[in-house]
């Protein structure tokens, strides 16, 4: 008897030790399953990644809230209630500790209403591969505003910002260009600018294009051409004038009769937008003259006796 009862403890212990050992497989065997399935679908920290752009302004914070505090301050005092603070905060929680190719636009919603404003009527000027040109004309002549002379645009214009899952949750070193991804911090922030800025807009609108670009002057793929006339809207815009500039002594590559402002001039009486171009808008040409005051262009007014 005593002999059974031993034989019958070993092999209760031999059981035993096998359960013990398969369920010791067992969770192995889960754990490795798990790792693998999961390994694909593992988040690299962007950080990881050396993007194509350049990365976050140095002195973000202090830089948007000087340009908030300038604009509403002394520039446009009647603006005065915007809270800066709660913009900068608005703008930060937009993109930091994100990977900075899934921003939404709904990651950009709190700040285009903090940050919001209306534009007065017939002052609305938008451009295409005229950036230097119409920014010069803004600054020399008040009646008119481009989306960068905005509030919005004024904090963001020639900055730069992305975000990274990992601490310190802002990426420093290099940001992604559209062309990496298109829901970046910063195709998504002007995108949702511009639609605004050409909600807003109202009586006469201007459009400043240039008439040197070889490709044409018109491009369907730019803001202008993808987003903001199609948000122009036919109830408050009575009219749109083109001023299709050229480059002193460059290439006249399209007037306004041209391929591509046929093309814009369609889209535009398609959605009921009374449409005029004019050729080197004089007053904008002078601006260029400034630099350029001994060119043949620039002497359409000496006297002839």
């Amino acid at each position: 008897m005593p002999l059974q009862r031993g034989s019958a403890r070993r092999r209760q212990r031999t059981v035993l030790l096998v359960g013990m050992l398969v369920l010791l497989a067992v969770l192995l065997l889960a754990v490795v399953l798990a790792s693998v399935l999961t390994h694909g679908k593992q988040e690299v920290s962007p950080k990881m990644m050396k993007w194509k752009d350049r990365g976050t302004t140095k002195n973000l914070q202090e830089v948007i809230l000087g340009r908030c505090y300038n604009y509403v301050a002394a520039r446009y005092p009647e603006l005065g209630d915007k809270d800066c603070l709660k913009i900068w905060e608005s703008l930060k929680h937009a993109f930091i500790y994100k990977n900075p190719c899934n921003i939404t636009s709904e990651d950009y919603q709190s700040l285009m209403e903090l940050a919001s404003h209306p534009i007065p009527c017939n002052k609305s000027l938008f451009w295409s591969k005229t950036n230097d040109l119409a920014h010069r004309y803004t600054k020399s002549n008040q009646n008119f505003l481009t989306l960068e002379d905005t509030l919005l645009g004024h904090m963001a214009d020639m900055v730069s910002w992305c975000g990274d899952p990992s601490a310190p949750g802002i990426n420093y070193e290099s940001c992604p260009k559209r062309s990496e991804c298109e829901s970046n911090p910063s195709s998504v922030f002007w995108k949702m600018a511009s639609k605004m800025f050409a909600e807003a807009a109202c009586g006469v609108v201007q459009v400043m294009l240039n008439g040197s670009v070889e490709a044409g002057a018109f491009r369907s793929s730019s803001i202008f051409g993808s987003i903001e006339i199609f948000n122009l809207n036919p109830d408050k815009v009575s009219a749109v004038h083109i001023w299709l500039m050229h480059d002193i002594g460059g290439p006249q590559s399209e007037s306004c009769s041209g391929h591509s402002i046929k093309k814009l001039k369609n889209i535009l009486e398609e959605r009921k937008l009374k449409v005029t171009c004019e050729d080197d808008y004089r007053p904008v040409q002078l601006l260029q003259c400034v630099h350029n005051p001994d060119h043949p262009d620039c002497r359409l007014c000496t006297n002839t006796t």
